[in-house]
């Protein structure tokens, strides 16, 4: 069996977030076994053409849009994730959920 290219790995990663959560270009990367290369699945959503792809679940590392504001794919990318359930702020970033703390971070306190 051929291994996969790294484009495959990326669209791959990029098919498993599930429908309302999100994830960063660098996480991406990560999971496809590609770490440090945030860039390259940027320039692969770029030139995607299949429209099954939920390419607006990827945004950047801070939680934003890498599309400039006010552009017809942010407020797309915007309105996709606001549909699938995910909490924005008035600017578009993704609301991280509260972590839970830990067993340990309970009984014996911290972050």
């Amino acid at each position: 069996m051929d291994p996969l290219s790294a484009a495959e790995r990326i669209l791959a990663a990029i098919r498993a977030i599930p429908r309302g959560e999100t994830a960063a270009y660098g996480v991406i990367a990560q999971r496809a076994g590609l770490p440090g290369r945030a860039r390259l699945v940027a320039r692969l959503l770029s030139q995607n053409d299949d429209p099954k792809l939920p390419w607006h679940r990827v945004l950047r590392s801070d939680g934003r849009s890498a599309f400039p504001p006010g552009t017809p794919h942010h407020e797309e990318q915007i309105k996709r994730l606001r549909r699938e359930g995910v909490k924005l702020d008035d600017r578009g970033r993704v609301l991280a959920a509260k972590r839970t703390k830990s067993i340990d971070e309970e009984v014996w306190g911290g972050p």
